[in-house]
């Protein structure tokens, strides 16, 4: 019987040479739900999506998705898992000499043996799903940023994946097209019966759209809760990411000594 869950952390580490990143973490994403990581910069969070989809592998634990051991699989069993998964890059990475077309079909032309005729069919109700059939022809400079976005999430929902993630997917954009991106976000996860992990700093925006949110400190989880919950958290570390305070858990001032003893002044303020 499938678990609950369709992605399990348990108990992972991983470093960069002598740097830790992640520590013994542990987190569990259910399916049918939209799960977002925060955290700092550096936190792991883009390191965690890369350890689901296999690019790295951690130094300890187990990364599972639908019940395969990522980082116990052989690289053809490990290339068809990533099949069922869809990514969406924080600013589209589309490719820039295809047309809107071609970008959305790319995938179904490399990794499936449908015919023109049905590949023309499924693009164009991928790009009506996000709003942009009529953009099919438009060349990616021809596009704005929240509309290369919108390209860019309708090829990384091609092959159907059973997992979306996305990686900081409102970064640059202004705040229509901020809603639209969420919208569409929540509104294809329901709809496609996806699971979805968004990583982000955005807290107004995904807040709004998610089920369930981690946030990752010092290779840590160090808060977990729902949206009502992280909205009325105490714990210092959420409330200053929450509230964009300057100064709390995470110090404005990087460690050093005292600016007198720096400046080579006494007490008296003489050197």
């Amino acid at each position: 019987m499938p678990s609950d869950h369709l992605v399990e952390i348990r108990q992972v580490s991983f470093s960069y040479r002598d740097r830790p990143i992640l520590n013994q973490i542990n987190l569990n994403v259910p399916r049918g739900k939209v799960v977002a990581i925060m955290g700092g910069s550096g936190s792991g969070k883009t390191t965690l999506l890369k350890l689901i989809g296999g690019q790295l592998k951690p130094s300890m634990g187990d990364v599972v998705v639908n019940g395969q051991i990522v980082n116990h699989l052989h690289n053809s069993d490990l290339f068809q898992l990533r099949r069922s998964m869809g990514m969406l890059f924080q600013f589209g990475a589309l490719f820039t000499d295809l047309s809107v077309f071609d970008n959305v079909a790319f995938q179904m032309r490399e990794h499936t043996k449908l015919s023109e005729d049905i590949i023309h069919d499924l693009v164009l109700m991928k790009l009506n799903a996000v709003g942009l059939r009529g953009a099919q022809a438009l060349m990616p400079y021809e596009l704005s940023g929240g509309m290369a976005r919108r390209v860019a999430l309708a090829r990384a929902i091609a092959l159907d994946p059973m997992l979306m993630m996305y990686d900081e997917p409102f970064t640059g954009l202004d705040p229509i097209s901020m809603g639209v991106i969420g919208n569409l976000i929540r509104r294809l996860n329901d709809a496609l019966g996806l699971t979805s992990i968004l990583v982000t700093h955005d807290i107004e925006e995904s807040l709004k759209i998610v089920d369930y949110v981690y946030f990752i400190s010092n290779g840590r989880v160090e808060a977990q809760g729902t949206p009502q919950d992280i909205r009325a958290s105490s714990q210092p570390f959420v409330h200053q990411f929450v509230h964009a305070e300057e100064d709390g858990p995470v110090p404005f001032h990087y460690p050093a000594p005292d600016l007198a003893s720096d400046l080579g002044l006494d007490h008296g303020g003489r050197q």
